[in-house]
């Protein structure tokens, strides 16, 4: 119960065939079982956006969705709804096609690097859970903090009794912006892990107008993808399922790591050719 796929579904070297792009998500979905919808954290898409999703994907297929910005302390206090209740709503109000469907895995709550481990914060956690009202959510931090030899345990114990799946990370550790990898689930059902890349001289270039190209731009070399296949198999014993997205695309390097994680996990794959697209199945990209 290992599921990968990518942040997204649009950018991708999947769609450069003749008829490939005409309905991206549906490509997509033929060859990975699982996407992180990032669009959510910039503006609430309507619940027909969300049915149009659901309708394009196989029955088995799963979406990770980012919770928009303004639920997460992103936006710097400029939320645009008229309240954090109203917000909230029209955020459930839009996903719920996917939830219906079955097709929702999780909500993930990315935290901003400034988030650090207070007992406020502590506190906006709390009221954020309560809000989603028993929808699964994941976390995950950007601020060291949280997972200090201090804090770590009380960190895991707290999410294990919210109920927050955790959100692993792979990242650069490059100061307090930063979170480190933690092998441990809090959730029997679910674990999330996302693989951001180790671009450590990038990672802290937000004053760049390109910072997010910067940031993710990295590689996952074979020995890296074999050491996470041997934590992905430690994490579903205590886990039913696992769920790993690749967020390294700012090179296009996203597909081929994820299609190469796949032959180590002994995932089968439609996609025989990561680097050279133009030998895709042609026969599959035209259906």
């Amino acid at each position: 119960m290992i599921k990968i796929g990518l942040t997204g579904w649009g950018d991708h070297d999947l769609y450069r065939l003749p008829n490939s792009a005409k309905n991206k998500l549906q490509t997509y979905s033929k060859y990975f079982s699982i996407v992180e919808v990032d669009s959510n954290f910039y503006a609430i898409p309507s619940a027909k956006t969300f049915s149009k999703w659901v309708s394009d994907t196989p029955n088995d297929f799963g979406f990770v969705v980012k919770a928009f910005q303004a639920m997460t302390g992103h936006d710097r206090g400029t939320n645009p709804y008229e309240d954090t209740k109203s917000m909230f709503e029209r955020f459930i109000e839009a996903i719920k096609p996917a939830m219906d469907a079955g097709k929702l895995k999780a909500v993930l709550f990315q935290y901003p690097p400034w988030f650090d481990c207070t007992s406020k914060n502590v506190g906006i956690l709390r009221y954020t859970k309560e809000k989603m009202k028993g929808i699964p959510c994941a976390l995950e931090f950007r601020n060291q903090t949280w997972f200090s030899p201090a804090m770590r345990d009380n960190t895991l114990a707290f999410m294990q009794r919210e109920g927050w799946i955790h959100s692993i990370v792979d990242e650069p550790q490059v100061g307090v912006g930063s979170a480190p990898t933690v092998l441990e689930p809090t959730h029997t059902d679910m674990t999330i892990v996302r693989l951001h890349g180790r671009n450590a001289a990038g990672w802290n270039k937000s004053k760049q107008a390109n910072w997010r190209e910067v940031r993710y731009l990295y590689k996952y070399n074979q020995n890296e993808l074999k050491e996470w296949a041997v934590h992905l198999n430690d994490l579903l014993k205590k886990s039913k399922e696992v769920c790993v997205v690749f967020n390294n695309n700012s090179g296009g390097d996203a597909l081929p790591n994820a299609i190469e994680l796949m032959k180590i996990l002994g995932i089968e794959t439609k996609i025989t050719a990561p680097v050279e697209v133009e030998q895709l199945n042609l026969f599959d990209l035209m259906e």
